[in-house]
């Protein structure tokens, strides 16, 4: 499904550190939310209960702005998905575009949760009995410089934590513009006991009809940008 990639962009301190403009609107408007969770380590171990049906959970780790779930869940009834970020800046926005995707799929919103969380630190949420089928890591933060690597989510330090709860067949969709985050991550999964079953260098270049944009996805390239993308999982 996946096609040949390569490319470069500095973004100084790093899109996922952009400046973003204070909502006061986003707290009040996140916490009447049905589908939105701010003390998400009450439900670690029971986030199959929190759905209304038990279906396979497929997680977004740093969701944003909602753009890749909002493509994807009104169209996938039979998948669960959860986003994780951070802030309330995205979160809220996020929360928007799943509803507006919704409703113009004339469906009833009942197949997503969001969880403000600091992705490092997803162990005090999540546990081994919150099995989840596949793991989205789109264009999250390069950090480009050795001394702070280990905070990217692709790195071993964080692999080992998802293992704790990706199901053993279970995959990790990964997508960026980085060419040296998609190398390192190449190294890392295998480091960690992960195969890559496709790859590409090129996502856009080929047919990938499947394909659900970001909002940063989008702005790459507009900007001529190539897109890298691999899916992997655990070897057996």
């Amino acid at each position: 499904m996946f096609v040949k990639i390569g490319s470069k962009f500095d973004r100084g301190i790093g899109f996922d550190s952009m400046r973003m403009r204070n909502k006061p609107w986003a707290a009040p408007e996140l916490d009447e939310c049905a589908f939105f969770v701010r003390d998400a380590a009450q439900h670690m171990g029971k986030w199959h209960d929190f759905f209304k049906r038990r279906q396979p959970i497929y997680l977004e780790l740093g969701c944003g702005k909602g753009l890749f779930i909002a493509g994807l869940a009104p169209k996938n009834p039979q998948i669960n998905y959860m986003g994780i970020d951070l802030k309330d800046a995205v979160l809220a926005p996020a929360k928007r575009n799943i509803e507006q995707a919704f409703q113009s799929e004339g469906r009833e919103l009942d197949n997503v949760v969001l969880l403000a969380q600091d992705i490092e630190r997803i162990l005090n949420v999540m546990d081994a009995s919150d099995i989840v089928e596949r793991i989205y890591i789109n264009f999250c933060n390069p950090w480009p410089k050795d001394k702070h690597n280990k905070r990217r989510l692709t790195h071993p330090r964080q692999l080992e934590h998802y293992k704790q709860f990706l199901a053993r067949d279970g995959e990790i969709y990964f997508k960026t513009d980085d060419d040296l985050l998609f190398a390192d991550t190449l190294d890392y999964l295998s480091e960690s006991g992960f195969e890559v079953i496709s790859k590409t260098y090129d996502l856009h270049g080929e047919n990938c009809p499947d394909n659900v944009m970001t909002e940063h996805e989008k702005m790459f390239l507009q900007k001529g940008i190539k897109i890298k993308a691999l899916v992997a999982r655990l070897r057996k």
